[in-house]
């Protein structure tokens, strides 16, 4: 059994290079077989420049010159993985890293299709300011009205996937940037992999300053997003495989799959 662990990052100059030491780290004490692809979205400062320091045959280092977003970085890096298995987790250390291993736990107990990070865990250590619990139970809700999804959590940087859910979920993707991980869900429940399952996870949020005026915006962007996904699952059925032709494609991702 492979292994492999898609880490986005994005302005994560001061931290990237410890954070791909704790990761390797954290699952060398785990996993015998496993691969860590970092993908760094945008020349935007010096993450990309900061990977030189990285020398570890397992840390596969990959970036582009244009930001393109969170969801564009996971599929660039799931399309260069070689693991039966496929991770996610987000850079900047906001999550344990050990928590990969216990995804992996559940994922092996309940014979999932896809196991979550979950802040709303009962098991989990979560320190997260008020006004975040607070937007993030809003959004769950509407996640749960729009998409019947049985789990409390769908936005924790950290998720664990079989190969073969990723490889007819991934090509069918639109959105690059705030909700890429309700779309990933969302078409992996309609495509009939609906065995997913939380697990706890350890979170110290990392405060970032940021002006009303920005988090209003990012609040409306992934409000509009889940809303596009909604519309295109529900009443476009534009993710259905007799769709296939209208899916967007980008060489540069170099997705190969099998749809059918």
């Amino acid at each position: 059994m492979k292994l492999s662990v898609i880490v986005p990052a994005y302005r994560q100059a001061p931290t990237i290079v410890n954070d791909l030491r704790n990761i390797e780290a954290a699952l060398s004490a785990s996993f015998p077989d496993f691969e860590i692809i970092v993908v760094v979205d945008g020349k935007v400062d010096e993450t990309l420049e900061k990977l030189s320091e990285v020398t570890s045959e397992r840390i596969k280092k990959f970036g582009y010159d244009t930001n393109r977003g969170k969801g564009y970085a996971l599929r660039y890096g799931v399309a260069r993985s070689t693991g039966e298995y496929i991770a996610f987790l987000d850079a900047g250390m906001e999550i344990n890293p050990k928590g990969v291993s216990m995804l992996w736990e559940h994922l092996k107990w309940y014979g999932a299709d896809v196991v979550i990070g979950s802040k709303r865990h009962p098991a989990s250590k979560v320190n997260y300011p008020l006004l975040r619990r607070l937007t993030s139970f809003g959004y769950q809700l509407l996640v749960r009205i729009l998409f019947s999804l049985k789990v409390r959590d769908t936005q924790t940087g950290l998720k664990i996937f079989r190969r073969d859910v990723l490889e007819k979920v991934m090509p069918r993707l639109l959105v690059k940037t705030y909700a890429i991980d309700i779309e990933i869900l969302a078409v992996a429940n309609y495509l009939g992999f609906n065995k997913i399952y939380e697990a706890p996870v350890d979170v110290t949020h990392t405060f970032v300053s940021l002006t009303q005026k920005s988090m209003l915006r990012q609040i409306f962007r992934m409000f509009t997003d889940t809303l596009a996904v909604f519309y295109r699952l529900k009443i476009l059925h534009y993710y259905d495989d007799k769709s296939q032709r209208k899916w967007v494609f980008d060489p540069m991702l170099q997705m190969q799959v099998n749809v059918g």
